[in-house]
């Protein structure tokens, strides 16, 4: 591949995975702040410090794009934070302060930095307070560790931080950034931040916000396939006992038929559509005589004597029937879909099937190859695109479903276990089953990309 074509790959690679990507997020998203939940960040590619962004002055949330444009993610308020019986206190004080460094935090609550930290960290995965980055000390958002102090959000009068629905700043009693608003009773307003997190929703709202990322990308997918279905002329025989054409050199042509001419009968049995002219040279054929085909021409019956080979086996006369090009309905399209849907979901299970996962990964491809398929779709027209589009989606739709952590299946997984164990899984034994996952997933990736370097690049 030369340097145009490598150019051209990661051009429409990364354009396609980047859609399907913001797709798969905004699923999540919109999920999420139908529930109200906090949503501090959206960003096209993988978390950065470098990065540009515009924050929506509506929901408080940071839509942006880093470097690194291979996936995207959401930051969803309370999907990461671990509880800790001080963190009402250590709320508490930010509220009373304004704004805290956390080496006075850790002395006023008699507990190492490390603590103070998590307390810190986990309070702003909450999105109840933020950390502050102080100029005077060389610090900047883009920073890779935490700064030395965290303040107080914004709120109106009701409590309401940015990220909250119908916050209104304007109301008289509203706060700003760093201004210390005591809490009469910090438990409870703990409760009621938790509440508009990820954390405060029910087992079944959680799950509707793992599964709404896939679930668009699938709905995404059987859109564009069954348009697509729609969209694409089918020729089909057409059931009449008129002759479409004629195979040049066979035995047919050899005896003058044309197209356009109306069978009658074959060797000496009347035909009125296709299929009886089918089975009548099928039973002519294995006689392996010469026979007679009637048919009528402008308006005149003629005959045309087929001279059968001595001691040879045909296949085929020459004869074509007529056809016609039509288009699927909708239902047709929208059944047609749905089948095509089924084969990848089987696909996808069979990759975690240790007998079939190597035959999976045999016919998989990487964003290597994804991106070498995009190119090449660009240069052949829009609808293979599409259909090259709805493929990927789909994929990803049914991938995420697998029940592997980090996957949204497999957080799901780990959310049903919880509700039945009415508690929440050790962060050593979620951390133990993330690896794994992510540990078959290297393993997954690495197979691929090279099935895509063997195919494309080496000769």
């Amino acid at each position: 591949m030369n340097v145009a074509g490598v150019l051209s790959a990661v051009f429409w690679g990364l354009l396609l995975l980047s859609l399907l990507v913001v797709v798969h997020e905004a699923g999540h998203y919109v999920a999420a702040r139908a529930f109200g939940v906090r949503v501090t960040e959206f960003y096209l590619g993988l978390p950065s410090r470098f990065r540009l962004f515009k924050k929506s002055k509506k929901h408080g949330t940071e839509f942006g794009v880093t470097p690194f444009l291979l996936g995207g993610y959401n930051r969803i308020c309370g999907m990461e934070a671990e509880e800790d019986e001080l963190m009402a206190q250590a709320f508490s004080i930010v509220q009373r302060e304004g704004r805290v460094a956390v080496q006075d935090l850790a002395q006023e609550l008699d507990i190492d930095l490390e603590r103070a930290y998590a307390l810190m960290v986990g309070l702003s995965d909450l999105a109840a307070i933020r950390p502050y980055y102080d100029p005077d000390l060389g610090e900047h958002p883009a920073q890779k560790d935490y700064p030395q102090a965290f303040e107080a959000l914004a709120r109106d009068a009701n409590m309401l931080t940015e990220y909250d629905k119908g916050h209104d700043f304007a109301l008289p009693g509203s706060t700003q950034d760093a201004q210390p608003r005591p809490l009469a009773d910090a438990d409870a307003q703990l409760d009621v931040e938790r509440s508009h997190t990820y954390k405060g929703l029910s087992y079944p709202k959680r799950l509707m916000v793992l599964f709404a990322g896939p679930l668009v990308n699938l709905v995404l997918a059987l859109l564009l396939v069954t348009g697509s279905f729609m969209s694409i002329e089918y020729e089909t025989m057409v059931n009449v006992n008129e002759v479409g054409s004629v195979t040049a050199g066979s035995l047919a042509d050899a005896a003058g038929l044309k197209a356009g001419d109306k069978i009658l009968a074959v060797a000496q049995k009347d035909v009125s559509d296709w299929l009886e002219v089918s089975d009548a040279l099928a039973q002519a054929r294995e006689a392996g005589v010469d026979f007679d085909i009637v048919y009528e021409r402008d308006g005149r019956q003629e005959t045309a004597t087929i001279d059968m080979p001595e001691g040879e086996t045909v296949e085929l006369v020459g004869v074509n029937a007529r056809t016609e090009g039509v288009h699927l309905t909708l239902g047709q399209a929208v059944r047609s879909a749905f089948d095509y849907a089924g084969q990848v979901a089987g696909v996808a299970i069979r990759l975690i099937m240790p007998q079939h996962t190597m035959e999976v990964l045999g016919q998989s491809t990487s964003i290597v190859g994804i991106s070498v398929m995009a190119s090449e779709a660009a240069n052949t027209g829009i609808l293979d695109i599409i259909a090259l589009l709805a493929a990927v989606s789909m994929s990803l739709g049914f991938m995420n479903l697998l029940p592997i952590p980090p996957l949204d299946g497999g957080k799901i997984v780990v959310e049903t276990i919880q509700a039945i164990m009415h508690r929440p899984l050790s962060t050593k034994a979620q951390t133990a089953i993330s690896y794994v996952g992510v540990a078959f997933f290297v393993f997954v990736f690495v197979v691929v990309l090279r099935n895509d370097i063997m195919r494309f690049f080496v000769r």
